[in-house]
């Protein structure tokens, strides 16, 4: 009997020959490179991990206390081109639930009015600054560092929550006893800018602010 040999249609050979390809490799799977790092998507992009979660404070008080602070000697700074970074273990960050991406109007993007009117007075801030200076081992002049909100007032931070407040020191180059002026300053006032405007979320801005405030705008796209 004679054989025949067959042609195999062109769109069968290449199902056949695609079979043996590993289904890992399929559109839309999701891989991890060998330092396990997510595998970039379609677009070329690469998955980042969900922010970490802000805790929330109690919120503007009628009356505040002095706040106990970390040991002294357990918090260390971070420096990002010689700008001072906050101890991530000792200064989280944390918002006041009396500010929302409802609130808005009402709260911080008001007219005036509303830091100063939830702002803790000198007598509790003053031992606390103090406290917290050895939290941190501070020992410069404290006239010119800043007993700094890490999410400021103007961005919906807790007024007189210690997980809120430390000792910023001055910026590199700071003439010494010239007072607080620290470059976090005008990085507060652009991002208060731009959530009263709607360009950027509340909740987007006090997480740029506590991951790195020296690469808060640009994270953002502000500058």
């Amino acid at each position: 009997m004679e054989f025949v040999r067959r042609a195999v249609p062109p769109v069968l050979l290449s199902c056949l020959l695609l079979a043996g390809c590993s289904s890992a490799s399929q559109p839309g799977s999701a891989t991890s490179g060998k330092d396990g790092t997510p595998a970039a998507g379609p677009s070329g992009t690469v998955a980042s991990p969900g922010a970490a979660r802000i805790p929330v404070g109690a919120g503007p008080q009628k009356t505040y206390t002095v706040q106990k602070q970390p040991a002294a000697g357990s918090c260390r700074y971070r420096y990002e081109k010689g700008e001072p970074l906050k101890d991530p273990e000792c200064t989280p960050g944390a918002t006041s639930p009396a500010v929302t991406q409802a609130t808005l109007a009402s709260t911080i993007c008001r007219k005036s009015g509303y830091t100063k009117g939830i702002r803790p007075p000198e007598s509790v801030t003053g031992p606390e600054k103090r406290a917290n200076a050895a939290s941190y081992g501070y020992t410069g002049r404290l006239g010119d560092a800043e007993y700094d909100h890490l999410i400021s007032l103007e961005l919906g931070g807790d007024p007189n929550d210690a997980r809120n407040l430390w000792v910023e020191p001055p910026d590199p180059g700071h003439e010494r006893g010239s007072g607080v002026n620290n470059k976090k300053d005008p990085v507060e006032s652009k991002l208060h800018t731009a959530v009263c405007s709607g360009k950027i979320t509340l909740k987007a801005a006090q997480q740029a602010i506590v991951a790195d405030w020296t690469t808060a705008l640009s994270r953002l796209g502000l500058g």
